[in-house]
């Protein structure tokens, strides 16, 4: 899936791909302590969509994520 802004895409897939080869490798062999190279992806591709999010005026609040489906102010 690609990301909210084109530029970002490629981060998302790097954060994705780290974050499931240490699911794999790590946590689901019971290692529950935290990689930091996810992290840091995640920071990474988290910045770069607030951006894009900010840039293409989409009103994001934590009610958005509340109620998906209540209309957005005008």
């Amino acid at each position: 899936m690609n990301s909210v802004g084109e530029t970002c895409t490629e981060l998302k897939r790097e954060y994705d791909q780290c974050f499931n080869r240490w699911f794999a490798e790590h946590f689901l062999k019971g290692d529950r302590s935290e990689d930091p190279l996810p992290l840091t992806a995640l920071s990474r591709t988290s910045a770069c969509v607030q951006k894009a999010i900010r840039d293409k005026d989409i009103l994001w609040t934590e009610s958005t994520l509340m109620e998906p489906n209540k209309e957005r102010p005008s």
